[in-house]
């Protein structure tokens, strides 16, 4: 494990650091930023900070130049992540698109899908969202139920989806649908574009606990896709959205700062509140464990600098720092009190901020792979145990 950054990639850092310094809003990331009114305004003042990004190409630097990106390496790709996240600097909304759509249609897509959507993606023009669970059909992504009929030009969609990311504000959905009925698991299915303003295409918003609606269930019923809007081949669907979905794991820098900010927190609380010795010594394991999901991350990071393929140690460290998550928030949520429960009021900490983490932390054991599937992965790929 290298435990060094190149020269390109300091060099990188500083010029990002910069930038960061004199783009980042004022006081965003801290309990001093003006709350949005509504989701909506979130949204439009979201897109307007990634365009701003996208202009200095900073959105996308792991792309190639030729489609908007700088070529970026692995090195640079991280330290994007983690200067980004330490400068508390908003998130990019349109992360569907550039992390997991763009890299799937550069692989996969046809010129023409690429020159049509991808510049849209980095400017957050055009935003993104993923068709791919079902009610029925999440953990294990074969047993989809969605199905694409060929009626002359074009497909005719019909099922549900669910956990739709940002779907009520996306104009583009990548989908994988059954298009051969007579298959089983994970032949049959084919990866298309989906207009989200199509005739036919339903979006339900799902309040979650922490009051917002970022997940929604969507519904199609006799949408029509266009047979130009399929990526690559029919009925190998499957294999297209392999390349998706290993896009979803890998290095998680952004968590690593998050949760480094979150242990600043819990010492913070444990100042002003007291901590007894079994308290300090909880917090001190959180400290250690959060160095070692560092080293879980440069270790990966070398594999991926030395040009070796992504094994099953990206399920290794999904696991390891959804599992930490929820615990230390546990721990956070103890130091509180009584006012962990207040969202915003006189008398809440931090206006309901680390409240809203606890909850939304809930799901860090089931979105990006639910940790009993990670189980299974190491399990059957690093243990060698049978199915």
């Amino acid at each position: 494990m290298d435990l060094t950054f190149s020269p390109a990639a300091e060099a990188f850092r500083v010029e990002l650091r910069t930038w960061l310094r004199e783009n980042v809003p004022a006081g965003y990331g801290t309990d001093s930023f003006p709350e949005f009114e509504s989701q909506d305004e979130e949204v439009v003042f979201f897109r307007k900070w990634q365009a701003r990004l996208a202009e200095a190409r900073w959105v996308g630097a792991h792309w190639p130049a030729e489609y908007g990106g700088r070529g970026a390496g692995p090195e640079e790709h991280y330290v994007l992540q983690e200067e980004m996240a330490a400068a508390r600097a908003p998130e990019v909304i349109n992360r569907i698109g550039v992390n997991l759509v763009g890299p799937s249609l550069m692989a996969h897509g046809t010129e023409a899908q690429r020159r049509r959507y991808l510049a849209r993606i980095l400017s957050a023009e055009d935003l993104w969202c993923q068709l791919f669970s079902e009610p029925g059909a999440g953990s294990d992504l074969t047993s989809l139920t969605t199905r694409a009929e060929i009626d002359g030009d074009h497909f005719v969609v019909t099922g549900q989806k669910v956990w739709t990311s940002w779907a009520q504000y996306a104009d583009y959905g990548i989908l994988i649908a059954r298009t051969d009925p007579s298959q089983r698991g994970a032949r049959g299915i084919s990866y298309m574009i989906v207009d989200m303003r199509s005739p036919g295409v339903e979006v339900r918003p799902l309040r979650q606990l922490t009051g917002t609606s970022e997940f929604n269930e969507v519904f199609l019923e006799g949408v029509r896709v266009p047979r130009e809007n399929l990526v690559g081949e029919l009925h190998a669907g499957w294999t297209i959205a392999q390349t998706t979905l290993a896009h979803e794991r890998g290095t998680s820098p952004r968590q690593l700062v998050i949760h480094r900010i979150l242990l600043e927190d819990m010492l913070r609380l444990a100042a002003v509140r007291g901590a007894d010795a079994a308290m300090r010594q909880r917090i001190a394991q959180f400290a250690i464990e959060v160095e070692v999901t560092k080293l879980n991350n440069w270790r990966t990071l070398t594999r991926l600098v030395r040009g070796d393929k992504l094994g099953p140690e990206s399920s290794f460290i999904k696991l390891y720092w959804s599992d930490m998550s929820q615990r230390m928030h546990d721990v956070v949520m103890d130091l509180l009190g009584p006012a962990g429960i207040l969202d915003g009021g006189p008398y809440s900490v931090a206006r309901g901020r680390l409240l809203r983490s606890y909850l939304y932390y809930r799901a860090a054991s089931i979105f990006a792979g639910t940790n009993e599937v990670q189980r299974n992965i190491i399990a059957q790929r690093v243990l060698g145990l049978p199915r």
